[in-house]
């Protein structure tokens, strides 16, 4: 598979708080690599390890969970389910060879407009490195 200069990233994002922060990103025109696409779940402890790996293994270079953190209208302890959620399937991917770099999360909060874009070019610059280093 042939690599292009912006790394497919699947965001698993969350409709009350992550949501509105990655909306207000396009509403002010803050500039991210154009190939993050998102899904919106209702609380980033949802995630199942097995949708993160059938990205992973169906065109998608990363993943990433924008987080509700402590503002999760869901559960109190919605942080450590979602840090659970990333540690088990960073093992699944470490079982299955992939570089458990390919999957980050953090919390992204409704008005993370800027913190979100930041997340993205980041990210999508690490992916393109990774990628490098293996050609």
């Amino acid at each position: 598979m042939e690599k292009s200069d912006n790394p497919k990233i699947l965001v698993f994002s969350t409709e009350k708080i992550s949501d509105p922060g990655i909306d207000l990103a396009g509403l002010l025109k803050i500039h991210y690599p154009p190939s993050v696409y998102t899904i919106s779940l209702q609380c980033s402890s949802s995630v199942k390890p097995r949708w993160v790996m059938y990205a992973l293994k169906n065109g998608f270079d990363g993943v990433f969970i924008a987080a509700d953190g402590t503002d999760c209208p869901y559960t109190t302890n919605c942080s450590a389910l979602t840090a659970n959620v990333i540690e088990n399937t960073h093992e699944i991917m470490k079982k299955e060879g992939i570089n458990p770099a390919r999957l980050k999360m953090a919390a992204v909060c409704s008005v993370c407009a800027e913190s979100f874009a930041k997340h993205m070019k980041s990210f999508s610059k690490n992916l393109i490195e990774m990628d490098s280093i293996k050609t």
